[in-house]
């Protein structure tokens, strides 16, 4: 059956699961081409029949690589690597970096920006409220961290805000010390009691009324 196909891992490496529960495996010939290399993986695609193999975790999906004629794959790697080795490659490869490298300044403005617009302290606040946007921002806006910052999936204040949350889920609160129960539902509920505290923390520097820096959580933080 060899096509295009979008199959589930087994214990078995060389078994794979089809949408219909069918259990199936590579035809002779076939090698693995591990993910990494996106450009790669796109040129074996385009060249013929190939099984991508996708584990799915909750809502996230995980490439456990893509099948295809060792072949193909062969001749796919052969051709791109000569591409790669031109001149005109490199410039552009160049020009690409320079562009992401702009990109991300412009977005990490941006998101500290949205930062210091969601915790709007007072001018008696203004340098903790300086303090906590270059740090949320540190933390939450670099290329591949994972973090809330770097889903497109919702507005920018929204992603400021989730990540000024989780920051000081971390820096003001003993969560990383707790020992939560396994138990479905738990690990959210404490999430959702600790950010009713941080907002509360953080609303005591909305207002201009003075208050024992030494007991703050976040204003000991910093």
């Amino acid at each position: 059956m060899p096509e295009c196909l979008t199959l589930a891992p087994t214990p078995d490496p060389r078994r794979f699961r089809a949408p219909d529960g069918a259990l199936l495996s590579p035809p002779e010939g076939w090698a693995c081409l591990p993910p990494g290399d996106a450009g790669l993986t796109r040129r074996v695609k385009l060249a013929g029949p190939s099984w991508m193999v996708v584990e799915k975790r909750g809502r996230k999906t995980f490439s456990r690589g893509l099948w295809a004629p060792a072949a193909t794959i062969e001749a796919a790697r052969a051709a791109l690597e000569a591409e790669r080795s031109t001149p005109s490659y490199a410039k552009k490869r160049e020009a690409d970096a320079r562009r992401r490298e702009r990109d991300q300044e412009e977005y990490v403005r941006e998101f500290e920006a949205a930062v210091a617009a969601f915790l709007r302290f007072s001018p008696r606040y203004a340098a903790l409220a300086r303090a906590v946007a270059t740090k949320v921002t540190l933390h939450a806006t670099p290329v591949g961290s994972g973090t809330v910052a770097r889903t497109e999936r919702i507005p920018v204040a929204q992603r400021a805000e989730s990540a000024v949350i989780a920051w000081m889920r971390h820096q003001t609160t003993a969560y990383d010390s707790m020992a939560i129960p396994r138990v479905k539902g738990m690990r959210r509920e404490v999430r959702r009691e600790l950010a009713q505290i941080s907002r509360a923390i953080l609303d005591l520097h909305r207002g201009d009324a003075p208050h024992a820096a030494a007991s703050c959580p976040l204003c000991a933080a910093l």
